[in-house]
């Protein structure tokens, strides 16, 4: 009980500042398994920054890099998670990131082709209760600051297949967003970086802007 308090605690101090229009801090999460949790350097500064200048949000610059087991989890309300490969969560982690998110931490993760299988073996320890739900086209998540009428925008092909997400509830709240078929990340970054066009770094962003403005207002 005393854990949850404390987990409590810590997410109501940072909820708490963002209200009070002080700046925040938002986590990039590293895990073991081998899988590049840190791909798309550029992508949360740049995320970062437009938030911050769209006033959709007042967030400290630079996101820290937290490990899923450290008790710095929760200092951050918000944590996102994204790479290529494998990720593997131990006994430890599982316990961590289950009581951020029970707590009311909220984890976006983006898939940056490749992640998927592994994604969704390792949230099944997290949650194994609960589903990966697609969430319909009038989830709030899509008309929170920028109207996506028809959800996820498609920024990389991939594997051709249109983008989806997905989410966790836990007592009715979402706590896990989960975009696939998209690379949000991809889009965040610089559009030389991967050749984007101007059009869908914008869509990107503006996704990126409405999962930031849900995760502080819910």
């Amino acid at each position: 009980m005393s854990r949850i308090i404390h987990i409590a605690f810590f997410l109501l101090i940072s909820l708490c500042s963002f209200s009070q229009n002080t700046s925040v801090r938002i986590g990039l999460l590293k895990y073991n398994g081998g899988g590049d949790w840190y791909a798309n350097p550029g992508s949360l500064p740049n995320l970062i920054e437009f938030c911050n200048r769209n006033n959709i949000a007042n967030i400290y610059k630079d996101a820290n890099i937290v490990e899923v087991g450290s008790p710095e989890l929760f200092s951050y309300p918000f944590v996102h998670l994204t790479g290529h490969g494998n990720i593997v969560l131990n006994n430890q982690e599982v316990t961590n990131l289950r009581k951020y998110l029970e707590g009311g931490g909220f984890l976006h993760v983006d898939d940056n082709y490749g992640l998927n299988a592994y994604f969704r073996r390792e949230i099944k320890k997290v949650f194994p209760n609960e589903k990966l739900i697609e969430l319909p086209f009038s989830h709030p998540i899509y008309h929170q600051v920028y109207e996506f009428p028809n959800g996820l925008p498609k920024i990389h092909e991939h594997d051709g297949k249109a983008p989806q997400g997905f989410g966790i509830f836990h007592k009715g709240r979402l706590v896990c967003f989960y975009s696939y078929e998209t690379d949000l990340g991809d889009g965040w970054e610089d559009p030389s970086v991967h050749n984007d066009t101007e059009i869908n770094h914008q869509k990107a962003l503006k996704m990126g802007a409405n999962i930031i403005s849900y995760s502080f207002s819910n």
